[in-house]
């Protein structure tokens, strides 16, 4: 799949302002976001925009999903971090699926190192089912 266009300039510049090796990492995540977006079922199109000065991607064309946003992790200068609404239950099922694959930060955060390679299979399907998190669980 092609890199999809910055949605903003707003966008655009707060991916700048990431040291480089997190931006790079931010990128790719944020290019798994699109392609599980574009391959699940029901999700239509995805949106990118700020939240909390983060990029964040939104369904709101079906509301299928809740907001993911990607950022560096706080305090950090070599991680970096997917984060779910912290009143659903997917960090929880996260848990209880990749524990041995993935680390989480309280009931909103996947943490990832920037030296350590993506986990994809487990980040795909966290990614997956953030994005159809308010369709019948057969789809998640």
């Amino acid at each position: 799949m092609a890199d999809p266009a910055i949605a903003s300039k707003a966008v655009e510049a707060r991916f700048a302002q990431y040291p480089e090796d997190i931006r790079e990492r931010l990128l790719e995540l944020r290019r798994l976001i699109f392609e599980v977006a574009s391959e699940a079922e029901g999700v239509g199109v995805l949106e990118e925009t700020l939240k909390w000065n983060e990029p964040a991607y939104l369904t709101p064309e079906t509301k299928a999903g809740t907001t993911i946003r990607i950022s560096a992790h706080k305090g950090s200068n070599s991680e970096y971090a997917l984060y779910v609404h912290c009143q659903t239950d997917l960090v929880d099922r996260y848990r209880q699926l990749y524990s041995d694959q993935l680390r989480f930060e309280g009931s909103r955060a996947v943490i990832f190192s920037r030296d350590e390679k993506l986990p994809f299979d487990a980040v795909r399907h966290c990614i997956a089912m953030a994005l159809t998190y308010h369709l019948a669980p057969a789809q998640t």
